[in-house]
Parts: structure tokens; sequence; C-alpha cells
């Protein structure tokens, strides 16, 4: 893939908030699911899991839990992706809290931009309530939800937002004011 084909990839990647009807066939979740294979990971620990929602009895909690954000309803499928403190906290004490929590969203944001390569539609969510979800899905105490990322086919493609120019969060050697 050359510079064009990857600058293409991320410009054309939206968060999408409405589903068609059609659901994500198993090789492709497979695949989704599988680049989290070569995520960076703090002493190689994977304190990371997801809990992989098709039931729609637990997508109506989470809908709840979301503060009644529609598209957590529609979504074929959600990644309840979290951080799991005990595996990282086993070698970096209290510093592996922060490495849980960084190793989730860099597992998120890999399973987001595989399913944009397969066709397939996300939007990251972060507001809801993290006790709720835990306790709908039976978490464990050391296992804190991160994101909920909904999966599906979109049934219309957003326009591109406006965005800040990147000029504006880069600083060098030291913080510009």
């Amino acid at each position: 893939m050359d510079i064009s084909e990857i600058s293409s990839f991320f410009a054309t990647r939206r968060t999408v908030r409405h589903y068609d009807e059609h659901g994500i066939p198993d090789d492709i979740l497979s695949h989704i699911l599988a680049t989290t294979r070569t995520i960076p990971s703090a002493g190689a620990l994977e304190s990371w899991d997801a809990v992989i929602i098709r039931d729609e009895g637990v997508k109506e909690a989470l809908y709840d839990a979301s503060f009644s954000q529609e598209h957590i309803l529609s979504a074929p499928v959600i990644l309840v992706v979290c951080a799991n403190y005990i595996r990282s906290m086993s070698r970096f004490a209290e510093e592996g809290i922060m490495y849980a929590i960084e190793e989730a969203t860099i597992a998120a944001t890999y399973m987001m931009l595989a399913a944009h390569s397969t066709g397939i539609s996300s939007c990251w969510t972060g507001s809801f309530d993290p006790v709720e979800v835990r306790e709908t899905l039976l978490l464990p105490e050391h296992v804190r939800p991160i994101v909920l990322l909904t999966l599906g086919y979109a049934s219309a493609i957003p326009s591109a937002c406006e965005r800040m120019d990147t000029s504006e969060h880069f600083h060098t050697d030291y913080w510009n004011v």
C-alpha cells in the first residue's frame, strides 16, 4: 500500500450510527478480531479483552447503560473492549492500569480500522455508565469497559466533519503557547 492509498483509506473512514438490517458474516468478524494479534503490548501481557455482543436483550441493556444512544440497538454487533488490569499490574503495579487502558484503546482502533477495510462501518462509543456495563456483562472487578464499538453495514455514509488543522496538535521540542 502506498502513501496515497493509506491516506485515502484513513480519509474515507467515518463514524456511522445508522446501520442496515444485514448481519456481519462470521468470517469477516473473525478477520476483524484477528487483527488484534499484532497490537503493541506492554511486556507482551495483552492486558485487554472484548465481549462480542449479538444478543438483542444484552443490546437493550447496553442501550440503557449508554444513555439511550440509538446506534447501540441497531448495530448487528457490539464489541465491548475492556482493560484487564490484573494482567499488566502483575508486572507493572499501578502503572499497569494505564497500560491496560492504552492496550484496550489500541485493540479497539485496530478492530475499527480492520472493519473499515472490509466495508463494515463502526462507531466508537465512549459515553456510557461503566458500572452498569460491568454489571450487565458480569465483568470481574479488575476489568473495566473502555469502549462500546458498534459494527455494521452503513445505511448511509455521513460526510466528513470539520477538523482542526493538524498543526494545531503538534509542538516541537517544547509546548508552543
